[in-house]
């Protein structure tokens, strides 16, 4: 079994969190907030994918 990265997991967690509360704002019809949280899922998620590409190239 590998080691868990909990940094990365962390922000796994954030990114479902973000993209769950599309889907909160949406049953409240705030066009507003789901664009935000939209956005901000798909950020947090860019942002995890880069740190996870940082983490690879060291140890390569």
């Amino acid at each position: 079994m590998k080691n868990l990265n909990i940094p990365l997991f962390f922000l796994a967690l954030l990114a479902v969190f973000c993209f769950m509360l599309v889907g909160v704002a949406i049953g409240y019809r705030s066009i507003i907030f789901s664009i935000f949280f939209l956005l901000l899922g798909f950020c947090v998620m860019g942002f995890g994918f880069m740190v996870k590409r940082k983490q690879r190239n060291q140890q390569a």
